[in-house]
């Protein structure tokens, strides 16, 4: 275990640097196109939304991030699609809409076509999950540029305007529903690496906890893709929505300004103990981010509550205060 406190900033990901950067490079993105294609939405949501006549096109973009390191330490390449769809399509889903097509952007040191296939393979799993389309993409060769690969995408969406959901109907007293993670998803692998390499262990050594896989294969797991929030949109009257991904629960700042009191939180994985306990990490930063096992939050009234309980396995984690962010008494902002 290291001696010292590791934290996300010190792995070289500080966040609130990265949010000044987002801001200097929004603040000269000014142009706005009006009629079919206008903007409904300010950038800063899960998604960005476009009107097309009768419905609301979603559009987002995202990659795997340094995931793909741990990929090639133990060459092991056919779940990062998986990853590069979910981070992309759970967007989509925290804005109410269904995610339709797909396109992908591989860039490469060097090409390797056994490499390549199982790129292809992930991808064609998370598309099957996602129920949409890859309908295209670009690979890029920049051998001066990119050490190994990265891998990238964007995806389409589509919801009825009057449907859309963007959190303005969230009120205090409303029940928050988390459904379970299937690990570190996608988010917070600049501090997960920092850890594996300080703790004396490598990704080839069986994970303690399930000494059935590696760590390497159990960080590998793939993102979680959240279709059965498509089901809760239908049979509820659902409030808000989040992914949870990179900076934790701060995320749940982007969908309104009321509190979130979670009391009784999602267990977390036993990928999450081990990263905490080998990094000594504090709680409150393992919090800010990692997914600490819940992977999506769903808001909704007390009545709705239950069965959004059962379509999605999730469970009752708290409910919505008036300001702040709270997980067992911790504060997290």
């Amino acid at each position: 275990m290291n001696e010292k406190h590791l934290t996300y900033a010190g792995s070289g990901v500080d966040i609130k640097q990265e949010e000044n950067t987002i801001k200097a490079l929004t603040s000269k993105m000014t142009y706005v196109r009006t009629g079919l294609g206008a903007p409904l939405t300010n950038i800063g949501h899960y998604a960005g939304l476009l009107d097309f006549g009768e419905y609301a096109l979603a559009m987002t973009t995202d990659g795997v991030g340094s995931k793909v390191l741990i990929a090639n330490a133990i060459k092991k390449w056919d779940t990062v699609g998986i990853d590069c769809i979910a981070m992309n399509v759970n967007d989509i889903l925290a804005i109410g809409a269904e995610p339709i097509a797909f396109v992908d952007y591989l860039a490469l040191e060097s090409h390797d076509g056994s490499f390549a296939a199982q790129i292809g393979e992930g991808l064609r799993k998370g598309a099957e999950l996602s129920r949409m389309s890859i309908v295209g993409g670009e690979t890029a060769t920049l051998p001066d540029i990119v050490k190994g690969f990265d891998l990238a995408g964007t995806c389409l969406g589509a919801v009825k305007k009057e449907k859309v959901i963007t959190g303005e109907k969230v009120q205090v007293g409303d029940v928050i529903v988390g459904i379970p993670s299937s690990g570190v998803h996608s988010n917070g692998y600049s501090l997960v690496r920092k850890i594996v390499e300080g703790s004396g262990y490598s990704y080839d050594d069986p994970f303690p906890y399930n000494d059935s896989r590696t760590i390497g294969e159990e960080l590998l797991i793939p993102t979680r893709i959240y279709m059965e929030v498509l089901d809760v949109i239908k049979q509820c009257d659902v409030h808000g929505l989040a992914h949870i991904t990179g900076s934790g629960l701060l995320k749940l700042q982007r969908i309104t300004n009321l509190g979130f009191d979670i009391s009784d939180p999602i267990e977390p994985n036993d990928i999450f103990k081990f990263l905490q306990r080998e990094g000594n990490v504090d709680e409150l930063e393992m919090y800010r981010t990692f997914n600490m096992g819940m992977g999506f939050v769903i808001i909704l009234s007390q009545k709705d509550a239950a069965k959004a309980v059962e379509l999605t396995g999730g469970k009752i984690v708290g409910s919505i205060i008036g300001s702040g962010i709270r997980v067992k008494g911790l504060t997290i902002v």
